[in-house]
């Protein structure tokens, strides 16, 4: 019969390192090249590590309300010297992560947008778009210009981050959202080429969402980037409209 501790066994240092092992390769078998292969993996670690962190930062909230001062005293001791010490542990996971990013630009200055980075905009924009309307047949290529246009305005943490940012941005102006894409998106009368070309596009979300955090950087990438200006202005004037 197993014992209770059985029941709980958790991986071990060297199981953890199979599993990474193992995925390293399903990634490779893929398609996708060991340094991005390397990164995702470490982003999820990094984000393990920080989502434990939080929760047990949440745990001081739970101190005893019984009991003697001292105790208590101890037990919040304990939990904020534990916190901190994940704490540390989840920046350094962070940093390991993305050290190439850091590597590949000069001081001072955003590094390269990469495709890895593309392909989780792409993720995290496309099922918010689709929370609020339907598969258009908006050119993928471009989707891709335009995305490499919303990274190049953040550094390498804030794209890392872009995900969380983007699903806030979209329940923060859900209703908002959502009359945009009755009056402009698929379904409506609006040509899917034209002034309001973007709004027939997942990459929709994360252009709307650089409006209303850094406008001016957005521009700058959209003209390095060769982007119609007339995609940005009519996005613009619809969504400064309230839709």
């Amino acid at each position: 019969m197993a014992s209770a501790e059985e029941g709980r066994q958790q991986p071990d240092a060297v199981g953890v390192l199979n599993a990474r092992r193992t995925l390293l390769q399903l990634l490779g078998r893929a398609g996708v090249g060991p340094g991005d292969a390397e990164e995702l993996i470490g982003l999820v670690e990094a984000g393990a590590v920080s989502l434990a962190h939080r929760e047990l930062a949440g745990a001081q909230r739970g101190a005893p309300a019984a009991g003697e001062t001292l105790y208590r005293a101890g037990w919040l001791d304990g939990v904020q010297a534990a916190t901190a010490d994940l704490g540390e542990l989840a920046e350094r996971a962070v940093r390991a992560a993305l050290v190439h990013d850091a590597a590949d630009a000069p001081a001072g200055e955003r590094p390269p947008v990469r495709r890895m980075e593309v392909e989780r905009a792409r993720v995290a924009a496309t099922p918010l778009y689709l929370s609020f309307t339907t598969v258009s047949d908006f050119d993928p290529e471009v989707s891709e210009q335009v995305l490499t246009a919303v990274l190049a305005t953040m550094g390498a943490r804030e794209r890392a981050g872009y995900a969380g940012r983007l699903a806030g941005f979209a329940a923060e102006h859900r209703e908002r959202l959502e009359r945009l894409f009755a009056r402009y998106g698929p379904g409506s009368g609006i040509a899917i080429h034209g002034r309001y070309s973007l709004v027939h596009s997942p990459t929709s979300i994360a252009v709307l969402e650089r409006l209303s955090a850094a406008p001016g950087e957005l521009w700058e990438a959209w003209d390095a980037g060769e982007l119609p200006p007339a995609w940005l202005e009519g996005l613009t004037a619809a969504w400064g409209s309230g839709s």
